[in-house]
Order: C-alpha cells, then structure tokens, then sequence
C-alpha cells in the first residue's frame, strides 16, 4: 500500500512540476510562443520544429498539447500547423527521454535551490518567473527518478513479475498495457523509462519492451482527448488529430515488431539503451512521415 501510494504521489509531483514549468514559461515567453506558433502556420517545417523546441521548453508534449489546444480553441492558430506542432512535440519529448536516460539526478536539487532563490527574492521579475520554471524542472526530475524508484518494487514482485511474463506473443496486448501505463503515469515519457528499468533487470523480454514503447505513445494520445474533454469543438479536433496519427503509427509498426526487434537485437547496444533509441526514432519516423497529411487529418478531424 505504501508503494503505490508513493508512486501516486510521484506522478502527482510530475503533473505539479510540469503545471509550474507551463506557468513559468507562459508569464515569460507567452507572447513570444503564440508568435512563434502563429508565424509556423505557413510552413509545416517550421511548425515542426516550433512543437520540439516549445516540449524542449515546457519538458512535456502534454503540456505542449494542453498550449495549441488552447490557442486552436480561441482561434488563434488553425487546425492543421497545430496537428504538425503536435507532431513535433511527439519527438521533442521522445528526444527529453534520451537526455534524462543519463544520470542528472545533481541537476534536481540544483534547479530547485536557485529557482526557490530567485522566485522568492525577485517574484514579480522575469528572473523570478525563470526561477519559478526552474523549480519546475527540477521537480519533474525528481519525480521521474521516484516514479522508476517506486515503480521498481512493484514490478518486483512475484504477481506482477508473473503478470508480465504472460506478455510474450500478444503484441495489442502487450502495446493496450503499455498505453496503461502512459495513463497511469500521466506520461509517456516516465512509461519509457520504467519499460527500459524493467527490461534493464530482465522482467520482461525486448519484444515486449518495444510494444510497451508503442503503446505508451498511444496512451499519451488519449491523455490529451482526455485533457481536452473540457474544451470546445475546435480544441478536441486537436487531441483527436494527435490521437489518430499515433493510432495510425501503432497500426503500421506492430505487425512488425518481430522484424524490428531480431534486428535491434543484433546491435551491440544494452536493451536499455535500445529501448530508449527505439523511442526516438520510432517517433522521429512517425512524425516525419505524417506531416505531409496534416492537411488530410484536420479535414477528416
């Protein structure tokens, strides 16, 4: 029980961190990011990159989605750059999984003490609200590392161990509980990281591991139809787009996998790193690939 609440309590720290980093980023660059946003609209190149470097800023392709949904909403950006914005920030936070694979457990504290320096002396200054972003990511590194902390003992265990020895053939199976676990963590990102720890410690097989990668980036779609069911019409086209294309992806990669992972299998790479590489270019591909019929899914939408 004191497991479970510590993970809930992990997960409850990253969706706080990322609301303060999303506030902090606003009350600073809020104006330079509509513009950004609203200038990507003629280009689908630019819009791209506008969506990986905004989830770079913000630490969260949710919270990159929660912004264009709000800007579509009040008819500030159209539906088809803010699908190619979303787009981006599918692999502006699959490339934040590779970075926080290295050891950046001293960049927490760090980012906590001179942001609570900063927010406190000088609150109402620009340097005040960086401090405030800065609490932020500090708080969202703490929380992924005690989300994988919390998340080891429960996978440890001989139920759970047993549960996921099941998942050895059924790939919808396997990829429905990796978008479980997506939901549950209220990130894809943390999903990632605690797939690559559990194939790390040989709880599961590298097959499994990428249709749990697959499956958490479906899940983090339905996150963001989740987020948006307070929304108008116009915000949910958004979510439902991003919702679409990862389902598309799904379709196209897990008959697959096999393939896929025999050949991984063959690089001299450990599986956790393999993991964390597949993340990245899975959705590098994907969003490439699907940027030319943003126009084609903000019709159907």
């Amino acid at each position: 029980m004191l497991t479970l609440l510590n993970l809930l309590s992990a997960v409850a720290l990253l969706v706080w961190g990322t609301h303060i980093v999303r506030t902090g980023i606003m009350r600073v660059y809020g104006a330079d990011l509509r513009r950004v946003l609203s200038r990507s609209i003629e280009k689908k190149p630019m819009a791209f990159l506008a969506g990986i470097g905004v989830t770079t800023l913000v630490q969260s392709s949710n919270a990159t989605t929660l912004l264009v949904t709000s800007f579509v909403a009040q008819n500030l950006v159209s539906l088809t750059p803010a699908l190619v914005v979303i787009l981006g920030a599918d692999v502006g936070t699959a490339i934040m999984a590779r970075i926080l694979t290295f050891d950046l457990s001293w960049l927490s504290p760090l980012f906590i003490f001179f942001g609570v320096v900063f927010f406190l002396s000088r609150k109402q200054t620009r340097a005040g609200q960086l401090g405030r972003a800065s609490i932020g990511l500090g708080l969202i590194l703490l929380a992924l590392q005690l989300i994988v902390e919390a998340a080891r003992p429960i996978t440890q265990a001989a139920g759970v161990q047993v549960l996921f020895s099941s998942l050895t053939g059924d790939v919808m199976l396997d990829a429905l509980l990796g978008a479980v676990f997506a939901i549950i963590s209220y990130s894809s990102l943390a999903a990632v990281l605690i797939t690559a720890t559990l194939t790390a410690t040989g709880v599961i097989s590298f097959k499994v591991a990428l249709c749990l990668v697959i499956g958490a980036n479906l899940g983090s779609g339905l996150l963001a139809m989740i987020n948006a069911s307070g929304s108008n019409a116009a915000g949910k086209r958004v979510a439902l787009g991003s919702l679409l294309f990862k389902l598309i992806g799904c379709v196209f990669i897990l008959p697959f996998v096999d393939i896929v992972a025999e050949w991984l299998d063959k690089l001299p790479v450990n599986d956790e790193e393999l993991v964390i590489f597949f993340h990245v270019f899975y959705n590098l591909i994907r969003c490439v690939a699907m940027v030319p019929f943003a126009d084609l899914m903000a019709r159907l939408c």
